[in-house]
């Protein structure tokens, strides 16, 4: 896939960042010395970290460059890192790993998310959040228009590339053996949206990212129009004119043992 596009990410910062602000609220800990943000992106959620505990070093980590220069032009006191979620490890046992909306694009989570666990400190927190709409019609959509010609010889199997999540039950019984306090609860936001095409935009920036970066240019323009009037067919306009784009979410906060 091409680098992530910051601006395009953040045209839709306060419905991106809300998910965040809610699971940072479920945190236990009233002080933190070292804290990660995973797959911080451009920093929206490192920001909260910062602002929540200010005495903290607040380290912000992606895999996408371009992010990264964008978070340290938000926030150019903080520490950031260029590392794959999926092989990072901490200088020191961290008292709180963050994750929002970034491990759906890390496989293997019944390995991973005990890793992460294991790595904090004692009394540590664990603070995940993850999409969980594979099955809305907005990615259900975009499999569906992905599997037809012409477009299905150059996209290949671009729905893989996300990882697939367990249950809300199987993530609690995956953690609940190593974990002190365990929380998990599922949200389905209903975020008003001006259009088919704004529904669009939002996920260009992130889920369809790998179904349209291996097109040429005329069949991503051809798949986009097809998709759009999909979504324009799904996502019927509401009394106000605006339709509204239903967003499941996972959380998990964890709490290591001491």
């Amino acid at each position: 896939m091409s680098d992530w596009n910051p601006a395009l990410y953040s045209r839709f910062e306060d419905e991106r960042t809300r998910p965040a602000r809610e699971l940072l609220a479920r945190v236990p800990l009233g002080s933190v010395r070292v804290a990660y943000d995973l797959g911080c992106g451009p920093g929206n959620s490192t920001e909260l970290l910062v602002a929540r505990f200010p005495s903290a070093t607040v380290i912000g980590t992606d895999n996408s460059q371009s992010m990264l220069d964008s978070a340290r032009k938000r926030l150019p006191a903080a520490r950031f890192e260029l590392s794959d979620i999926g092989a990072w490890q901490p200088d020191v046992a961290p008292d709180l790993i963050y994750a929002n909306a970034a491990l759906q694009w890390v496989g293997d989570h019944e390995t991973l998310l005990p890793k992460l666990l294991a790595m904090l400190a004692p009394g540590g927190v664990l603070a995940i959040q993850m999409p969980d709409n594979r099955e809305e019609s907005t990615h259900r959509l975009m499999r569906e228009v992905a599997s037809e010609p012409p477009w299905e010889h150059h996209i290949g199997p671009a729905a893989s590339v996300r990882t697939k999540l367990l249950t809300l039950n199987a993530y609690y019984d995956l953690l609940a053996p190593h974990a002190a306090q365990l929380d998990v609860w599922r949200t389905a936001y209903q975020h008003p949206m001006d259009s088919a095409a704004a529904i669009v935009e939002w996920v260009s920036a992130t889920g369809l990212r790998p179904f349209v970066d291996p097109l040429p240019t005329d069949l991503r323009a051809s798949y986009l129009a097809e998709y759009e009037r999909r979504i324009d067919a799904a996502y019927s306009a509401r009394s106000d004119g605006k339709r509204l784009l239903a967003f499941p979410r996972l959380f998990i906060v964890a709490v290591h043992q001491k």
